[in-house]
């Protein structure tokens, strides 16, 4: 127990601690800082804990510390093994790209053209401009043109559109100048489904924390639209600014069933940690999403395959 205590304790404790942070993240308190959703948008990354721990167990010769790296590589696994080797099905009706564009993107034919050549029958863009909209719509329009365009979020179709709507998920004492959803009914050849494009109020992390009461607000307000829609088959696609394991989505992401495969990580784009960029389903199964190459924005596209059942 002495040699255990002086040389191997630290690395059992950095182990268990690991394990107990993966999986009881729900227990860490989202009040001071939104720590929890802080910790929640980057779970995933926990894991590298583990074969650095690995490393200095092996270097010290520490058997002790080396066992107790199998705990938290254990739930990390079970957590997180079904997005790293699960293989999508192969069967699926549509595909829809969705991308960030950036507001300040100097290729919007570049991008828009990018957006095209994944062959995606839906192609829905947020922080579009009204400067950036003919370049999208000069590429986007022949091959895709069934198009509804509300504030800053756009959908192009290869199938038509009807029911096109503004979705207001405006924060409290947001302007009615922002405007950052809509709702079409797409006539696809499988069936109708519900398609909302969406963009949730930005996050910033500084010294207090997290803060992100406002995208908390708007993904509420969404949430209680999805509840309301009776359509029986319901796409969210979008920039969220959160994933799907962040609680203060929770809302939204509850009614919503994320794809089983792909971590697609789409932000940053030069270095991209977290999948912020959405394609999530209700009554449409989500079998897979991907993240495609760069663009000139500082998201990458997120592709997904969807199967209407």
């Amino acid at each position: 127990m002495r040699g255990l205590r002086s040389r191997d304790a630290w690395l059992v404790a950095g182990a268990v601690g690991v394990a107990g942070l993966l999986a009881l993240h729900s227990a860490v308190p989202n009040g001071v800082g939104r720590l929890g959703s802080l910790l929640e948008t980057f779970l995933p990354w926990l894991g590298v804990a583990v074969p650095l721990l690995g490393c200095v167990a092996a270097l010290r010769r520490s058997k002790a510390g080396l066992l107790a790296c199998l705990a938290p590589l254990a739930v990390w696994f079970l957590m997180f093994g079904g997005l790293w080797f699960s293989s999508p099905t192969e069967s699926y009706d549509l595909t829809v790209v969705q991308h960030n564009v950036a507001d300040d993107n100097a290729d919007r034919s570049g991008t828009a053209r990018a957006l095209l050549a994944t062959g995606a029958e839906l192609v829905a863009v947020e922080e579009l401009t009204p400067a950036a909209r003919p370049a999208y719509q000069d590429v986007l329009g022949a091959s895709r043109p069934h198009r509804a365009v509300h504030g800053t979020v756009g959908l192009w179709s290869a199938w038509p559109l009807s029911d096109v709507r503004p979705v207001d998920i405006r924060p409290g004492g947001f302007p009615e100048s922002w405007q950052r959803g809509l709702r079409a009914t797409v006539s696809a050849p499988g069936g109708e489904v519900a398609v909302y494009v969406v963009h949730l109020p930005s996050v910033r992390l500084g010294p207090t924390g997290l803060a992100s009461a406002a995208r908390d607000e708007s993904a509420a307000l969404l949430g209680a639209r999805i509840a309301d829609d009776p359509a029986g088959r319901l796409l969210v696609v979008g920039d969220l600014n959160g994933t799907v394991g962040d609680r203060g989505l929770g809302p939204l992401t509850s009614q919503l069933h994320a794809p089983p495969s792909g971590f697609a990580f789409s932000w940053p784009a030069s270095f991209p940690v977290a999948r912020i960029d959405q394609v999530l389903g209700r009554g449409a199964e989500v079998t897979e999403v991907s993240a495609l190459d760069a663009t000139g924005s500082d998201h990458l596209p997120v592709l997904g395959r969807v199967r209407l059942g």
